[in-house]
């Protein structure tokens, strides 16, 4: 059994344990030589080392519709984060799954702006990817006096969703 408590026991390389990023840099940790001359490593971007930056309440709102109505989430879970008939339009069109993936991709959020027309609220809208289609989905959100933001409309694709009522806009 080896007593070098740098390295597994069976590994016969010299080269020891590397060093953490951002770390004092040793012969065993830098580029390595090859034929053709040194290789460069390029530096990685990881979100780890990006400082976290909380997400606004319109991108967050984005990820739930979207999981709603790509059926990844039930849609009682925007029951205390809608108003009005926000809700009830969610719960006709849910089960319908209009943002499902196609073809086994899982749909992603690729874009999400909000503009603040008024004090207390915002209208967003956001792009979906899901294979090689790209849907459309619009909300507004309201500010109510306990500081929490509400979904209070949605629209998808250009049609409105309304309960009761297919097709109407």
């Amino acid at each position: 059994m080896s007593t070098d408590r740098t390295r597994p026991a069976g590994r016969r390389d010299q080269s020891g344990p590397r060093s953490a990023p951002g770390g004092p840099r040793s012969a065993s940790n830098g580029p390595r030589s090859t034929a053709s001359g040194p290789r460069s490593v390029p530096p990685q971007r990881s979100r780890r080392l990006q400082p976290h930056r909380p997400l606004r309440p319109h991108q967050w709102f984005a990820e739930r519709l979207l999981a709603v109505l790509s059926g990844q989430r039930p849609v009682h879970w925007m029951l205390g984060h809608t108003i009005g008939e926000a809700y009830d339009q969610l719960a006709e069109l849910a089960p319908s799954t209009p943002l499902r993936a196609t073809h086994g991709s899982r749909p992603v959020l690729r874009h999400c702006r909000g503009a603040q027309p008024a004090t207390g609220v915002v209208e967003a809208f956001a792009s979906i990817a899901a294979g090689d289609r790209v849907r459309a989905m619009a909300f507004r959100l309201e500010q109510g006096a306990d500081q929490r933001w509400r979904c209070a409309a949605v629209e998808l694709g250009g049609e409105r969703l309304t309960a009761g009522a297919p097709g109407c806009r």
